[in-house]
């Protein structure tokens, strides 16, 4: 299975377990006096369409490279990752602002079953930020570790609103507010979170150098060719979950144009076969110093 594919199907996998979580949730927090469960069905609720979003750029991202696009469709995955970070970002704040009225007006004492329901669901979240974080590692995702993020921000919300419920059932009287105080402060790690998942989408956009370790794989592997004496420049930039490299090997300077031609052909494949998602490689032979 191909890194598209992989993604793709983590994300389905994201989706069925948010659709479900969004309606224990708002049931729950409906029948069980807590806003800060439905606040958690909020956020869930988000999580269904930032990982419709994320899906979506997936299959656009598997589009083959055209004449309009000849380093292929890779770059919508950074784009779709900022509009997820939006969907937090809106999230966290409806989740503030609803809490903050909440606390402002009366209201009942959740009720203690809520607690088990969100034990559960704790769990649960974070299993799903373990499962889709080691897909996206493995694929080099960026907007599926933002879906990731997603699922630990979720068990975030989830644990406030146990905590804060389980202040309100065990004070009693005048603590009725805790859960909601409590939806308010999950408010602020959901938006500490979008800035996490936001910074490295803005890198790829702009190109910046972040694959330090790559790099020197690639240096290391490139002088086991034969013909090839050194590396000299090497920039890498991301495209997806693909990586285009653009490589300075130096030649004997005394061969022909022929012979360094054939070397950097060799040199691409080499690269292209002994590491994995490069979708692109560029090689620009130097010749070496000599009298």
């Amino acid at each position: 299975m191909n890194v598209e594919d992989t993604a793709i199907k983590t994300t389905y996998f994201s989706i069925i377990g948010n659709l479900c979580l969004a309606i224990i949730k708002g049931l729950a927090g409906f029948f069980g006096n807590s806003y800060a469960l439905i606040a958690d069905a909020i956020e869930s609720t988000t999580d269904v369409f930032s990982s419709l979003l994320v899906l979506v750029g997936f299959k656009y991202a598997k589009r083959p490279a055209d004449k309009n696009h000849p380093y292929g469709h890779g770059k919508i995955e950074p784009l779709i990752t900022f509009l997820v970070v939006a969907f937090l970002v809106t999230s966290a704040t409806i989740i503030a602002y609803e809490s903050i009225q909440n606390i402002q007006t009366p209201h009942k004492t959740p009720k203690s079953w809520t607690l088990i329901v969100l034990g559960i669901i704790i769990i649960w979240k974070e299993i799903l930020y373990r499962i889709v974080l080691k897909k996206s590692k493995q694929i080099h995702s960026t907007s599926l570790k933002a879906d990731a993020w997603h699922h630990r921000s979720d068990a975030i919300t989830s644990v406030m609103a146990f905590i804060g419920i389980s202040i309100a059932v065990i004070c009693g009287k005048g603590y009725e507010t805790a859960d909601d105080w409590a939806a308010l402060l999950a408010s602020g790690f959901i938006l500490y979170n979008s800035y996490l998942i936001l910074r490295p989408a803005l890198g790829e956009v702009m190109d910046e150098q972040l694959y330090d370790d790559l790099i020197d794989e690639v240096r290391k592997k490139s002088v086991q060719v034969d013909g090839v004496l050194d590396t000299e420049k090497c920039f890498i930039r991301k495209a997806g979950m693909k990586f285009h490299i653009d490589l300075h090997a130096i030649v004997d300077g005394k061969i022909t144009v022929k012979e360094g031609h054939d070397i950097s052909h060799k040199l691409k494949d080499y690269l292209m076969a002994e590491i994995p998602n490069l979708e692109y490689v560029l090689i620009h032979i130097e010749p070496d110093n000599y009298e």
